[in-house]
């Protein structure tokens, strides 16, 4: 996340140099002397950008407030961009100056100003027609971008004339598709990886003996070869069984339940390209259609993937919760039955084998007490018999020759273990051939739960599916969906969702939940530096647009509303901010002084105009390599950069063409007085001398 974060300070660290410089130029334009234009151009925006730089730092600062997996996520960004922000604004007031003026030749600098700023709202269409016409017969004295200039505003005076429904239309218009795109667009916790390597458990029928597992597995590889084709496997990594109880691997990162399940992970070459949910797909049905017995379902192997499932073998997992296996197993049944019927739900199935096959021994225990024998006796002689000695018994042999220690075990060879027969033929008594278990105990098969999961005393049945080209959040919508129709749970029954369609919700909240307090903070923020609410609401109103633009991108991308894509979107907003601050401020300066709010918002739209262009065209630029997700896990940072393009290319065209016209409609009546009570303030109605 923090080369995330460099990634998008660098076009806000040109644009602080960017504004440094073209304000340098705009006084050299002026006919001043070198230093004297650098002087004057670093004074003037230096409080300015001040106040961009707080804004920015603010947009981050709900970071601070955030908790759990947002606040691990989007902290690393935000104090990446807060401390690069605050340097780039030190540099851009002092080296930048020294540079410019080392660099800089004023000679070059035309000697008159194009002041295409001059047309105001007293203009009319002929006067600005003749302006054009006269900067036409002098197109050799003009650059392209002046030209560009003339154009742009005579296009803005027009509109100006049409400034409240603009203004209406445009507040209107931006809520509209704000609400529409929320309302379709996707949602995810992160984007969906596409690198080639996925995680797949294999169950054959309970009971299954490991020989026989591994023969399952076997075909399962077959077939992954039949279906991607084998020299574009780079490698497969395979697990069958449970852990034996020496084994080095903690489950906590491979957890088996049974003999009878395999897990296999794959890595696919990387020069095959292929959309892994298509693959995932291929594979799923061919493996069906050979092994229609066998269970599968496919498990994130990114560990990211792994630490935000908290647990959970697969996106979606639904807990069913109470203290007996027995009654909530019927409930967990109508639940899984009604999750089969959600068309892009893949391998539904109930996490636990609940139907392990097992023999159950019913010990006569007035028969044992007569025989001489204890509870204790029958449990170590069944663990010893079935299993190894090394769980009963300790034994240590000391080897004299080297001074080395072994463990000493005993078991019985599993042929010979082969039938309740030979189970009724195991002797209990370490010094008599009787009793045997036949004596005491009566044998029968039965079939008992596999696996308990717990929460504290509660045990818990849970079913979990795969999700198939369909977002996180409507997935969890349908769940919910299918839960209600399952009916009401049986008393002493709770039903939860888990895994990461939990975490989502925290997710996504705790992010709006930030937005929104950075919205308030910059608001309060500006009305606290203007003095006035309705210049602050001028800034904020160009948030909308920012929103506005990034869905757009992400729906017309395929992208999702994911924790990427949001931080995309809150870095925007304060890039937005930062123009909208650069370009009211001065209309405000300059309406203080003329006391004409329209003609303010015009001339400060001339001189800001080429700023806000080369700063949105720097960072839309920087961000393309992004958006295009190229790279190893390009797809993960890709939403990013494609929230920051669309939020950017929308604010500024609000920026230039909407936020005038609020302006010039907000401020048209208001007073040039200050209305700070301040007696020292000599701009004060109150000041006392």
């Amino acid at each position: 996340m923090t080369l995330s974060g460099l990634a998008l300070a660098i076009g806000i660290l040109v644009d602080e140099s960017t504004v440094t410089i073209e304000n340098i130029h705009q006084h050299l334009e002026m006919g001043k002397p070198k230093a004297k234009a650098i002087w004057d151009a670093c004074k003037e925006i230096a409080f300015p950008k001040l106040l961009i730089l707080f804004c920015i730092l603010a947009v981050f600062a709900p970071s601070f407030t955030m908790k759990g997996v947002p606040r691990a996520m989007f902290l690393p960004l935000s104090l990446a961009i807060g401390f690069s922000m605050i340097a780039s604004y030190l540099l851009s007031q002092t080296l930048v100056p020294v540079l410019s003026n080392w660099i800089l030749k004023p000679e070059k600098f035309a000697q008159h100003h194009v002041k295409a700023s001059a047309a105001t709202g007293s203009k009319t269409d002929a006067y600005i027609d003749e302006e054009l016409h006269y900067e036409q017969a002098h197109v050799k004295q003009i650059s392209r971008f002046e030209r560009f200039k003339l154009r742009f505003m005579s296009r803005l005076e027009k509109l100006m004339r049409w400034r409240k429904p603009a203004t209406i239309i445009y507040l209107v218009g931006v809520a509209a598709i704000v609400v529409l795109c929320i309302s379709i667009i996707g949602r995810d916790i992160l984007p969906k990886l596409n690198n080639g390597q996925f995680q797949l458990r294999l169950k054959a029928r309970e009971g299954t003996r490991l020989e026989r597992t591994e023969t399952m597995l076997l075909d399962a590889v077959a077939v992954l070869k039949e279906v991607a084709g084998e020299k574009n496997i780079d490698i497969t990594s395979s697990f069958i069984g449970t852990h034996p109880s020496s084994y080095s691997t903690s489950p906590i990162y491979l957890f088996m339940a049974a003999p009878n399940e395999a897990v296999m992970q794959v890595n696919l070459e990387e020069d095959y390209k292929v959309n892994m949910d298509d693959f995932k797909e291929r594979l799923r049905k061919r493996i069906h259609q050979r092994m229609p017995d066998v269970k599968m379902t496919f498990e994130p192997i990114d560990l990211t993937d792994k630490v935000m499932s908290q647990g959970a073998a697969t996106p979606i997992e639904v807990a069913i919760m109470g203290k007996n296996l027995d009654e909530s197993k019927p409930f967990a049944q109508k639940v899984l039955e009604e999750m089969k019927k959600v068309p892009y739900l893949r391998d539904v199935q109930i996490v636990q084998p609940l139907n392990y096959p097992a023999i159950r021994i019913n010990i006569d225990r007035e028969r044992a007490g007569q025989l001489g024998v204890s509870i204790t006796d029958i449990s170590k002689s069944l663990t010893a018999a079935t299993s190894s000695s090394r769980f009963t018994e300790k034994n240590i042999w000391l080897d004299e020759k080297n001074a080395t220690a072994y463990f000493v075990q005993i078991s019985i060879p599993e042929n010979e273990m082969s039938s309740m027969n030979d189970m009724a033929a195991i002797p209990i008594s370490k010094d008599r051939t009787r009793p045997l278990l036949g004596d005491v105990a009566t044998l029968e098969p039965d079939t008992v739960a596999g696996e308990y999961d717990r929460v504290g005393a509660v045990r818990i049945i849970s079913i979990g599916a795969n999700v198939h080209k369909q977002d996180l959040g409507q997935a969890s919508n349908d769940v919910d969906a299918a839960i209600k129709r399952a009916g009401k749970p049986p008393r002493g029954i709770k039903v939860e969702k888990r895994g990461l369609t939990q975490l989502l919700d925290e997710t996504l909240n705790s992010l709006q939940t930030g937005l929104l307090v950075a919205a308030i903070v910059i608001l309060l923020l500006l009305a606290a530096n203007f003095q006035s609410f309705g210049v602050a609401l001028v800034v904020v109103s160009a948030i909308p647009a920012v929103l506005a633009g990034s869905l757009i991108m992400l729906l017309l991308t395929g992208s999702t509303l994911n924790l990427q894509s949001y931080m995309g979107m809150i870095m925007s907003v304060g890039v937005s901010v930062a123009n909208a601050v650069l370009l009211v401020t001065n209309a405000e300066k300059l309406r203080l002084e003329n006391g004409d709010a329209l003609k303010s918002a015009m001339e400060s739209v001339s001189i800001r105009l080429r700023p806000i262009l080369m700063t949105t065209i720097a960072m839309v630029a920087g961000m393309v390599p992004m958006a295009s997700g190229l790279g190893e896990a390009g797809d993960q940072t890709a939403p990013l950069g494609r929230a920051v393009i669309g939020g950017l290319i929308a604010s500024t065209f609000a920026s230039l063409l909407i936020l005038p016209l609020i302006f010039a409609w907000a401020r048209q009546k208001s007073g040039t007085k200050s209305v700070s009570l301040d007696p020292e303030d000599v701009n004060s109605q109150f000041y006392y001398q």
